[in-house]
């Protein structure tokens, strides 16, 4: 009898552990010797933190934590060593072991992260879409251009050419999330890529989704962002 407790226990405790670890995040921050890295997701649409970790000499960290389904975390540093602000680094967690190597000059724009099909397509998805940001950069400049000079002709112009790469940036968005509408991160890039889209053209997308995706986090999100907009 005292036995079977006994594994019992046992059995417990691996499958605890288990679970508060089913998520590892492993990496370097090249040149960092002193500050705090941070742990931290959105929770009823505040960031907390999920756990710290204090840096003293050593620039590698490692966090471990429960993760139910993929969604974004953030890796925020704390800098101890006056070199201007803080950053932060978004990123698609899955379970699994993930890694996150970057450097403290450039903490966001240099972070290479590998271990997670989500992240994988983020930044797929990112690399076209800073493309279009930076077009419509572009073409509100010529915009204001015209309207200074008073040229109604430019200025209709730039106005159809601004809501015509805004008709194709939708398109490009809604694609890329029905090609890969098996992932979290499908829903998650509507959400917060195109959240002012049409109802009609948001619902179409969310029906579009498998089952599997709709009951997810940012699926479940989806849903309620096109519920209150249909209420408006």
């Amino acid at each position: 009898m005292r036995v079977f407790i006994l594994s019992s226990l046992i059995l417990m405790v691996v499958t605890s552990c288990s679970k508060q670890g089913n998520f590892t995040l492993t990496g370097t921050v090249k040149g960092l010797k002193k500050g705090t890295l941070y742990l931290q997701k959105i929770e009823d649409t505040a960031l907390v933190n999920i756990d710290s970790l204090v840096v003293d000499g050593d620039p590698d960290f490692n966090f471990s934590t429960a993760l139910d389904e993929p969604q974004v975390f953030y890796l925020h540093l704390d800098k101890k060593d006056a070199s201007g602000y803080d950053d932060r680094i978004l990123f698609f967690a899955e379970p699994g072991e993930m890694n996150i190597t970057t450097s403290l000059k450039n903490f966001e724009g240099f972070a290479a992260i590998t271990g997670s099909e989500n992240q994988m397509k983020w930044i797929e998805f990112k690399s076209i879409n800073t493309q279009f940001n930076d077009k419509n950069l572009d073409l509100i400049k010529e915009s204001f251009v015209a309207q200074r000079s008073g040229d109604q002709d430019l200025i209709l112009k730039y106005d159809d050419s601004l809501n015509n790469l805004l008709k194709r940036r939708y398109r490009y968005t809604g694609n890329f999330a029905i090609t890969n509408k098996t992932l979290p991160v499908a829903p998650y890039i509507i959400l917060t890529q195109i959240p002012d889209a049409t109802v009609t053209y948001l619902d179409t997308l969310y029906k579009s989704l498998p089952q599997k995706t709709q009951k997810s986090m940012y699926g479940e999100q989806l849903k309620s962002l096109i519920k209150s907009r249909s209420l408006d």
